[in-house]
């Protein structure tokens, strides 16, 4: 997506008219619909103003903003954690916090995000979706099966 799509795609998901965005960054609504529609590049300080307007670091005006809400909810869409708001960017450094306790887990989604390839991004979200389910269970499903059966996970 383009730097304007995902401007006006954050706008919309703060569900923020153009007008009073437009108003807290000081610039005319006809400028900010220019810049959501690509016809005008905004500068380094338009994009960081914008950000502030919007309630987000300046870094994630450049990426989804359904991504960024898969990285902080969780499949029933309620906030993991709170989000630190002093970082620069909260998300980034929650995964750098997260790769210092897990580094082979972190090494791995790393390598299957830069593959690019969308069936194996696919399958990871899938299979990371079902781990996150899965660990806010007070048990595991095997343990919970009457006395006397017994059948450890199969690896």
């Amino acid at each position: 997506m383009a730097l304007g799509s995902l401007i006006q795609a954050w706008r919309l998901s703060r569900k923020q008219a153009v007008s009073i965005v437009a108003e807290n960054v000081g610039l005319s609504p006809a400028a900010l619909e220019a810049i959501e529609c690509g016809e005008v590049d905004p500068t380094a300080s338009t994009v960081e103003a914008l950000a502030k307007a919007l309630g987000i670091p300046p870094s994630w005006l450049f990426c989804d903003p359904a991504q960024v809400k898969l990285l902080t909810t969780d499949p029933d869409g309620e906030e993991v954690a709170p989000l630190l708001p002093d970082s620069p960017d909260p998300v980034t450094e929650r995964v750098l916090g997260a790769s210092r306790h897990e580094r082979e887990l972190y090494v791995l989604l790393t390598a299957l995000l830069q593959s690019g390839e969308p069936a194996l991004v696919k399958a990871a979200e899938a299979s990371l979706r079902s781990l996150v389910k899965q660990s806010r269970r007070a048990t595991v499903p095997w343990q919970s099966r009457p006395s006397g059966h017994f059948e450890p996970p199969s690896d």
